[in-house]
């Protein structure tokens, strides 16, 4: 197997996608952070001292998608039509998920995973003078068949 981003020679570098199509490509990518229970009904009552931590959250990942290309050193920047992050309150944790499409002639999977991952540690940054011990865990990407994505709110 071949990896795309070495050369002959092994040298790192950027894939030529100047002769793919343009065409639709979306990806959803999902984190998790694990939390304690005190630290959950914080966030579910409103109660931190930093703010609305979902709301924070949501627009750190979405920001950060739209800087991929700032972020990972051969990553294409594309223009991104559409991305969401929502969040869910679940018993040990909060449950994230990114979705993001765009029309290019590359995917668009990494904007959906640093908007997971950016949102992880945004919520970590909110929650980390009361809870030291989160963990943030699976990190992770699917593409996602073609149709429109919408945003939940929390």
């Amino acid at each position: 197997m071949s990896l795309s981003h070495l050369d002959e020679q092994g040298r790192a570098r950027m894939v030529d996608v100047s002769s793919k199509d343009r065409v639709r490509r979306s990806a959803r990518a999902s984190a998790t952070i694990l939390m304690q229970e005190e630290t959950l009904r914080l966030i579910r009552e409103g109660l931190l001292k930093k703010g609305d931590a979902f709301a924070v959250a949501r627009v750190a990942g979405i920001a950060a998608a739209k800087r991929t290309a700032e972020l990972i050193p051969l990553c294409h920047n594309i223009r991104i039509d559409h991305v969401s992050v929502d969040l869910d309150l679940q018993q040990d944790g909060v449950h994230i998920e990114a979705a993001a499409v765009c029309t290019e002639s590359t995917g668009i999977e990494m904007e959906a995973l640093t908007a997971a991952a950016v949102a992880a540690l945004t919520l970590y940054d909110m929650c980390k003078a009361v809870d030291r011990k989160m963990k943030i865990v699976d990190i992770q990407w699917t593409t996602t068949p073609e149709r429109r994505i919408s945003s939940r709110r929390m």
